[in-house]
């Protein structure tokens, strides 16, 4: 909050100081609502019902435990228990704060209760999962219903994943809002049916902003840009958080032309709203994947024009993105400035220094991290395996790979290729070979390039063919493997096989580059 609106509460009285907190509370800007509450109650000033309940439902929105606390205490001393608006505040403060035993106590005191009093209490249970009792309030207690409280019990069961339960219930409802059938369709969609949660959205007699990103996100897990695009495309009217979903999407599916061309479509002047927050951070995940540090500075220069600060987020989007375009000193120093780091960041600084030869920082980050009690992710272990494999740290990298089953994470293919990779280089490649045959998922040809590769490196023929044998099968049309088996007889001598092999490049018009995984290792 800024010190002249500080300065101006000196002056203020009770009644425009609740409308400020109102006002801030209604359009999320929760703390800075809490701020003149807390100020005005400093001052000396006696808050309404209207400011305690506009702070209460700031502390519930944030989940600011302590905060709500403190104000029932003054709503006590104060004397406004009875008041009905007050009451109903407290109770949706600890009815999302997940604390049903006080809300069903501020709950029962409640003499005049209402539909938006009994709908606070059943959302309640349904926030924690206890579908039971927002059962037996919906069907035994609550006198009466309207499409919030029939919404609320299909969202606990579609959250549940029961879909037959949560069907059942839309299927009775009296009448459908927008939000019943989003609703629906997200269900569908949590639970993995895709095709129904679409079949839903068809049927929709009205469809809002909200119904179309549902699916745009949806779509875009799945990695079905097409159908995003489709959708996406058929919205008359575009607003921001609709741009961002489909911007994410190609982010997300490494699409990032595509994300920076609609990004440059937000900017035209016929569009009447700015980029946000949100979509910054999918605009810099893009550069990063295009390795576009100098767009990266361009938005750094927008940020300011548009007056975004830097938060924890969005800078660490651009360690990402600095990181992996080898500038580690900028990636780090955001680093630094981060109030919290999470797995996200960490991860980011890990991978960037293990791609860009400064593995001995990636292993001590990956150390701080684990002494720091944050779980590392399965791209957190490709950034430090691929630290140990760039400095031939063998018995640490292998030690590694086998903690990742401790942190809850089965090893992928890529991590299995660049552990092959770090034992093939030092020539343990009856080890790499026994980790590939020991593996519960099918290895796919990076897996084998890399042992092909150490074998090149060691002169061992024999396992070179084993290598190569399985490439060859899972990549018929690369002859990179065969060009790399062929050098391998030759080294031996085996003349004979190495012209073989060559000629049946030449003659099937093979590419000489695989693009498997392995040869990135091999640089």
């Amino acid at each position: 909050m800024s010190i002249p609106l500080l300065q101006r509460l000196q002056k203020m009285d009770a009644f425009s100081t609740s409308s400020t907190i109102r006002y801030l509370a209604q359009n999320g800007q929760f703390q800075e609502a809490l701020s003149v509450y807390s100020e005005s109650h400093r001052s000396g000033l006696v808050p309404n019902t209207f400011a305690v309940c506009s702070s209460l439902k700031a502390c519930a929105r944030i989940l600011y435990k302590d905060g709500g606390l403190m104000i029932h205490g003054q709503v006590q001393k104060i004397g406004y228990c009875k008041t009905v608006f007050v009451q109903t505040a407290l109770l949706d403060f600890y009815s999302k704060m997940g604390d049903m035993v006080v809300a069903r106590k501020v709950f029962d005191e409640i003499t005049e209760k209402n539909v938006v009093t009994w709908n606070s209490l059943l959302a309640g249970y349904v926030k924690c999962g206890d579908l039971t009792m927002a059962l037996s309030v919906f069907v035994d207690e609550m006198p009466m219903r309207d499409v919030i409280s029939w919404n609320s019990m299909i969202t606990g069961y579609a959250k549940a994943k029961d879909m037959d339960q949560a069907y059942g219930l839309f299927s009775k409802m009296p009448q459908r809002s927008i939000a019943s059938w989003n609703t629906i369709v997200n269900g569908y969609i949590e639970s993995g049916n895709i095709e129904q949660a679409r079949s839903f959205f068809d049927s929709m007699p009205e469809r809002n902003s909200v119904s179309y990103i549902t699916m745009i996100s949806a779509y875009s897990k799945s990695g079905d840009v097409e159908s995003s695009k489709e959708l996406f495309d058929q919205m008359p009217e575009k607003d921001l958080p609709l741009y961002n979903s489909m911007i994410s999407c190609y982010a997300h599916n490494n699409r990032a032309k595509e994300a920076l061309q609609l990004f440059d479509e937000m900017l035209k002047p016929n569009v009447t709203f700015k980029p946000d927050v949100m979509t910054l951070a999918s605009v810099i995940s893009a550069c990063s994947q295009l390795g576009d540090s100098e767009y990266g500075k361009w938005i750094e220069s927008f940020m300011t024009e548009l007056g975004i600060k830097m938060d924890d987020h969005l800078a660490t989007s651009f360690i990402d993105l600095y990181a992996k375009c080898g500038n580690i000193d900028k990636a780090n120093e955001l680093f630094i400035s981060l109030q919290h780091r999470d797995v996200v960041a960490y991860t980011a600084m890990i991978l960037g220094c293990g791609i860009n030869g400064r593995a001995q920082e990636a292993i001590k980050l990956f150390e701080e991290m684990i002494d720091s009690n944050i779980t590392p992710n399965l791209a957190t272990f490709t950034g430090i395996l691929t630290a140990y494999s760039h400095v031939g740290l063998v018995e640490e990298g292998y030690s590694c790979f086998m903690s990742m089953q401790k942190h809850g994470l089965s090893p992928t293919q890529d991590h299995y290729s660049i552990v092959v990779d770090l034992l093939g280089r030092a020539g343990r490649l009856e080890m790499a070979h026994e980790l590939i045959k020991s593996m519960p998922i099918q290895p796919h040809a990076g897996v084998w390039g890399a042992l092909l590769l150490g074998c090149s490196l060691h002169n061992n023929v024999e396992l070179a063919e084993v290598a190569a044998r399985n490439c060859f099968e899972l990549e018929p049309e690369s002859g990179g493997y065969r060009s790399l088996l062929a050098n391998i007889y030759a080294a031996a001598g085996r003349w004979d096989d190495a012209n073989r092999l060559r000629e049946g490049i030449e003659e099937k018009g093979l590419e000489k580059i695989p693009g498997s995984s392995w040869m990135d290792n091999a640089k």
